[in-house]
């Protein structure tokens, strides 16, 4: 496996495990188990880091080789993950505050 295959893994992998934070924070915070919700997208922002990081460092060695690397498309899927990954944080947030103000509603009208 050359490097440029081994940075689109390390981009995958890492992006998509936190996309999976993501998606089980959203279950968390339906389920009402906000501390969990919150851990769970910090440990998906410790991925995405990862993920990031080596997205960065293909930018970077493409910029101090002067020349495009070949697009492949395991290149186009590790960059679809990562802004998948970024989306679903977007979305998971927006759940979790939902939730808490229906939760918040909810202790009103009890």
């Amino acid at each position: 496996m050359d490097e440029l295959e081994m940075i689109a893994f390390k981009i995958i992998s890492g992006v998509g495990t936190a996309r999976s934070c993501y998606i089980e924070a959203i279950h968390a915070s339906k389920a009402g188990d906000y501390e969990q919700a919150e851990r769970l997208i910090a440990d998906g922002d410790e991925s995405f880091v990862v993920g990031h990081e080596a997205h960065a460092s293909l930018l970077t060695k493409e910029a101090n080789e002067g020349q495009g690397s070949a697009v492949t498309l395991l290149i186009l899927h590790a960059e679809d993950q990562l802004m998948s990954a970024e989306a679903f944080k977007i979305i998971a947030q927006e759940f979790i505050d939902a939730h808490k103000r229906i939760d918040a509603l909810e202790a009103k009208v009890k």
